[in-house]
């Protein structure tokens, strides 16, 4: 040691290197907590807090519906618009779509644009066209890092491209690449999707916004001791490790004007005389051309992306066809699409066995505005459903969770009273930690088996981790029944269905105070009535690959619906199950299937959806699960998690020297979300919106007073602990180490 308080490197490396990683796991440490309290400081909400991209508009009332504004070089000029038409054909038991998307680039810049919007879970997307100027560029599946390699290399060559991704079954992405200025770029996709039926009524819903997702933190698993002199680290799982795919920018809706236009046009040919034909959420303009045909537009004209449409229709006789049969040849198959409808069983003489129900409430952010009041006006309805005979138990959660009894109890005059004070009493606020809600409402504490244990869950399905919510019901559903009750203007569908389908219930849509009543005594229909069990398919002389492979119960009103792949059209099907305590059978002649229209899509599009469920309940492994996939969707054209539909122009259109900048097109609140509950006040300051260059991949510009979910959680503490530790450390053994020198020195 040359002086006091200096370390000799060459006598002590290993105490130099202790420090020197102390010092810079210290120095981590402090810098991801100055950027964790800045983002804190622009948050109120746990989970749903974002940073705010600045904003500098024109003057208020100058930005017209459907327009971004950016500023470039001190002069504010639009930034690309979308507009959205959607076109839907009704054949009898199926719809075609068709959603074109207008890009338009009133800029001086070259554009990158990418959009990401939901579409039906149950929608088989096989087509993709863009138009630029007079041509047509088709399409091609692809596997998707093959699709994302050619597409990548058409953006950096200055081609015109599209690619369409699928994120979750009902969201997609689409990029578009080198948008001149002053261009518009049409995108143009389509889908094929079975018509839903209940009871009497037939319905098509299309999802015009993907509300934001609630992303839990990423979990750090353990921490060790790295033997290779690397220090200390930590291994994490990210529940949601697409993050950042599902997460659009947000506007504000008191700040900005509604965006992305849609205009939408329904070509209703239900295949029977038509009774009444209503849409619930929108102003619609109804034409009628014949008795079997409706003609449906919006009365508006372009409205705002910001809530689902629906259109529901009923025969104009008193009842719905109890079965339909249809049928498609696609070179040396036939493909058959039966929907049939069991009767109901009053007349079983079995009395109905007494209930054990759980009613679940989603109170987070995501539920502010009208849908807590939907869901509560709904459990209220509920709970003045039960009887006597019945136990139940309330839970209510957002980032925390609150069990209403110990167990279930008795639902007494006194217990009911109890339990509709407490949800009449709720707010929403918070995150939404759906998981351990889930967790704890399957959790059977009674174990009566001769009591049916109902799970009843209502909720907007706002959450990334939805993976995790299937994985919690597989393991732990024993006796239970899941029904779950989307609420609001744009609930997660894919959420609701999977959920309730590997729950083996049902799922039902409250879209407005108004539907609460009427939807909610359809739910109870189902949940007080025995199911149609027991069911099976057997064809006489085909041999057919079915599915679902494993046959659910049907509820109450529910059509069993079976799509099959047959070897030839000959013979009959024959359906057996038990109504209640009462064999059913039904038996259908083949050569009395009617045409249908995107069958083999369908069935193709089921049998992924059964390869998804067999990986859920671990009956196929993933890489299975993958090649059957992959298999079915290159085969039938179809996009998946694992194939994109790119289309690219031939003729490079961008100079090599002109640069390529990135825009993000936001989402719309869905109507009726409240935005201060969701991302917190925020300050009025005026801001900048920021672009990028997209060959630089660097920080997305977002748009005016959008607000952008969080991505990850941090490991600033366990740095600066580590930090500290290491330092601490090597200051004792210094001291130590120091005093022996003085020692052996003096002696």
């Amino acid at each position: 040691m040359d002086n006091y308080g200096a370390v000799d490197s060459n006598e002590h490396p290993w105490l130099g290197r202790l420090i020197v990683v102390g010092l810079f796991l210290l120095a981590q440490g402090i810098a991801v907590m100055l950027v964790a309290v800045v983002a804190l400081l622009v948050s109120l909400e746990p989970g749903w807090s974002a940073t705010t991209e600045q904003a500098s508009l024109l003057q208020p009332g100058d930005a017209k519906s459907g327009s971004l504004l950016l500023k470039d070089d001190d002069v504010t000029t639009e930034a690309i618009r979308l507009g959205i038409d959607v076109d839907i054909t009704v054949s009898g038991p199926t719809l075609r779509a068709r959603i074109t998307q207008v890009f338009r680039n009133p800029t001086k810049d070259w554009v990158e644009a990418t959009y990401v919007y939901p579409l039906p879970a149950g929608g088989a997307v096989d087509s993709l066209k863009m138009v630029v100027g007079n041509r047509v560029i088709v399409g091609d599946i692809k596997e998707r890092q093959q699709a994302r390699v050619i597409y990548e290399e058409a953006r950096r060559t200055g081609q015109k491209a599209a690619l369409t991704e699928q994120e979750r079954p009902n969201i997609f992405t689409n990029s578009v690449a080198n948008i001149g200025p002053g261009e518009t770029v049409l995108v143009q996709i389509e889908y094929q999707e079975p018509v839903h039926q209940s009871g009497n009524e037939y319905s098509l819903r299309l999802p015009l916004v993907a509300g934001p997702r609630y992303n839990p933190a990423p979990i750090v698993q353990s921490v060790d001791f790295r033997n290779d002199g690397s220090g200390w680290g930590a291994t994490t799982s990210d529940p949601v490790p697409d993050r950042d795919r599902i997460s659009p920018p947000v506007l504000d809706p008191a700040k900005n004007a509604p965006v992305n236009p849609t205009s939408i046009t329904v070509r209703l040919k239900a295949g029977f005389a038509l009774g009444e034909v209503k849409s619930p959420h929108h102003n619609v303009k109804i034409e009628s051309p014949d008795t079997t045909t409706r003609i449906v537009t919006l009365a508006d004209g372009a409205v705002p992306a910001d809530r689902d449409f629906e259109l529901t229709w009923k025969p104009a006789a008193a009842k719905a066809p109890s079965v339909g049969l249809f049928r498609e040849r696609v070179g040396d198959a036939d493909y058959l699409l039966a929907f049939v409808t069991p009767p109901s069983a009053e007349q079983a003489t079995q009395k109905p066995l007494p209930r054990e129900v759980v009613f679940v409430i989603d109170n987070s952010g995501s539920m502010g505005g009208t849908s807590i009041v939907e869901a509560k006006a709904s459990l209220t309805y509920a709970l003045s459903r039960l009887q006597p005979a019945d136990r139940f138990n309330v839970i209510r959660f957002d980032d925390t969770m609150d069990v209403l009894f110990p167990a279930p109890v008795p639902a007494d005059a006194a217990h009911v009273n109890d339990a509709t004070a407490f949800v009449s009493a709720l707010q929403a606020r918070g995150g939404t930690e759906m998981v351990p809600a889930m967790r704890a409402a399957l959790t059977d504490k009674l174990g009566d088996t001769s009591m049916v244990r109902q799970i009843v869950f209502l909720t907007d399905g706002a959450i990334g981790n939805e993976q995790q919510l299937f994985e919690t019901i597989t393991a732990m559903l024993g006796r239970s029944r899941v029904f779950m009750v989307g609420i609001g203007s744009a609930p997660n569908t894919y959420l609701m269905t999977r959920a309730a389908e590997l729950g083996r219930g049902a799922f039902t849509h409250i879209g407005s105070v108004e539907q609460v009543e009427e939807r909610m005594r359809g739910l109870f229909a189902k949940l007080e009535n025995p199911a149609v069990t027991g069911l099976s398919a057997k064809f006489s002389e085909a041999k057919a690959d079915v599915t679902p492979a494993i046959i659910p119960d049907v509820y109450r009103d529910e059509p069993l619906v079976l799509a099959a792949k047959l070897d030839k059209l000959a013979g009959s099907l024959e359906i057996k199950g038990r109504v209640g305590d009462r064999p059913w059978s039904v038996t259908l002649p083949l050569q009395n299937a009617a045409e249908g229209k995107g069958l083999s899509k369908l069935w193709a599009k089921r049998k992924i959806g059964d390869a998804e469920v067999a990986r859920t309940l671990r009956e196929m492994t993933p890489e299975d699960s993958d090649k059957a996939i992959l298999a079915l969707a290159l085969d039938h054209q179809i996009v998946t998690r694992l194939t994109s539909l790119v289309a690219v122009d031939k003729t490079p259109s961008r100079p090599e020297d002109a640069p390529l900048k990135l825009s993000e097109l936001p989402i719309n609140l869905p109507a009726g979300w409240n935005f201060a509950k969701l991302f917190g006040e925020r300050p009025q300051v005026p801001a900048q919106l920021r672009e990028r260059h997209a060959d630089a991949r660097s920080q997305p510009a977002a748009a005016p007073d959008a607000i952008r979910l969080p991505k990850t959680a941090t490991s600033a503490e366990l740095k600066l602990i580590t930090g500290l530790i290491l330092i601490l450390l090597a200051l004792i053994l210094f001291v130590f180490n120091r005093r022996q020198t003085l020692l052996t020195d003096a002696a």
